[in-house]
């Protein structure tokens, strides 16, 4: 999966309103009654201004991790990777998303799709190798 990179620009605000109390995902109950307070999706989801980016996914290759081609990821530079963490990797010429798997044994690390159709990748001494990001926010268009 490939990835098209942007800079946040926190420049403008938008509030909208916010069910602060939840939506239910069961029974209906009456939305409006809680609308008491308003969210700023860049105040609320950008911790680190300065650091932080957006991605745009390109690929299929993590399906199983809820990333689709064309979603919207929110990245931050500032936070170490670890294992486990989905990022945004620059190797060998290339920009991609995948899960860190830390393999201690081997003295290297994979970069790990989450669709059974892509095969890992192997990073050691020989790769040119950097984490650009951790992604933080997976936004996605549902319609």
């Amino acid at each position: 999966m490939k990835v098209i990179l942007y800079s946040a620009d926190l420049s403008s605000e938008l509030p909208l309103p916010f069910a602060d109390s939840g939506v239910r995902a069961g029974f209906p109950s009456p939305a409006q009654d809680y609308l008491t307070e308003s969210i700023d999706l860049n105040r609320d989801i950008i911790k680190h201004q300065a650091t932080t980016f957006y991605a745009r996914c390109v690929g299929t290759s993590m399906l199983g991790a809820g990333i689709d081609d064309g979603d919207l990821l929110v990245v931050d530079k500032s936070l170490e990777a670890k294992d486990g963490d989905i990022v945004i990797a620059f190797i060998d010429g290339d920009f991609t998303v995948k899960r860190i798997k830390l393999d201690p044994s081997d003295k290297c690390l994979w970069l790990m799709p989450e669709n059974d159709a892509f095969e890992p990748i192997k990073v050691d001494d020989s790769s040119d190798f950097e984490v650009w990001g951790v992604v933080t926010y997976n936004i996605k268009k549902m319609k």
